[in-house]
């Protein structure tokens, strides 16, 4: 599937003229690959419908340039893009520029046909082992997604990647052996009454040790996570050590005052 884009290329960079966009209701993004990397202003009503219809992973994105000074008419990849937690609104967007005689490598998402597995009916659990499928082709024939016709599968049975028909033009990259649907055997009563059992015959001496543990963890964890959004800032704000160093300082006048 094609989509076409109409985007601005900006001039303006930095954080401060991203928020200015999004205060404006557009979505600032990029544009990179080919040698070449440009900012962009995107409407967000048009990418918006892209992720609705794609994920935004395979869908080819057919690019028009207003203010390129060469090539207003590109042909990219919706490679990633950010979204607002809370409100839900698209914040930013990564344009992959590709050329059409080049093949390029993309995650498809993998639909099963042929409606309920034998199996299933027979009382069977299906698991969709994979969901999408790593390809490479060119992207004039790129696929949507690829159809696996999961309909013949029994109880213990399964399909692997190597059992899904070829496709002209492409190319899987994941591993042949690695499963993509299967049928599991229905969990008997005297088995789940077994799991249940083993759980609730554990000494309940074990369970304190076993929280202070977590919390050890899940503490240097915490720490962790800090130090690395530290470490990811540093390169943004020059002289950002110092800045972390003064801290203790506000802090011990601020104590200081209070005395």
């Amino acid at each position: 599937m094609k989509f076409d884009l109409a985007v601005t290329v900006r001039e303006k960079t930095g954080k401060g003229a991203a928020r200015q966009l999004r205060r404006e209701g557009k979505v600032p993004g990029v544009l990179y690959g080919q040698g070449e990397c440009l900012l962009l202003t995107i409407e967000p009503d048009s990418l918006v419908k892209i992720l609705k219809a794609q994920a935004g992973g395979s869908a080819l994105v057919s690019l028009t340039l207003t203010g390129a000074k060469s090539k207003p008419k590109r042909t990219a990849l919706l490679r990633d893009f950010q979204v607002d937690p809370v409100e839900g609104n698209v914040l930013h967007a990564d344009l992959f520029e590709i050329s059409m005689d080049k093949p390029i490598r993309v995650k498809v998402p993998l639909h099963l046909t042929g409606g309920v597995p034998a199996g299933v009916k027979e009382g069977g659990i299906l698991h969709h082992n994979m969901r999408e499928l790593h390809i490479e082709c060119l992207p004039a024939v790129l696929p949507d997604f690829i159809e696996v016709d999961a309909s013949g599968l029994g109880i213990a049975q399964g399909l692997h990647l190597k059992d899904v028909a070829a496709r002209e033009g492409i190319r899987y990259l994941d591993d042949p052996e690695q499963m993509v649907v299967s049928v599991a055997a229905p969990m008997t009563e005297a088995k789940l009454e077994s799991l249940l059992a083993s759980g609730a015959a554990a000494p309940e001496g074990a369970k304190e040790p076993e929280v202070v543990t977590k919390g050890k963890v899940a503490g240097e964890a915490a720490e962790g996570g800090e130090a690395a959004k530290a470490g990811a800032a540093a390169p943004e704000a020059k002289g950002g050590e110092k800045k972390g160093a003064a801290a203790p300082k506000a802090e011990k006048k601020e104590a200081e005052k209070k005395k």
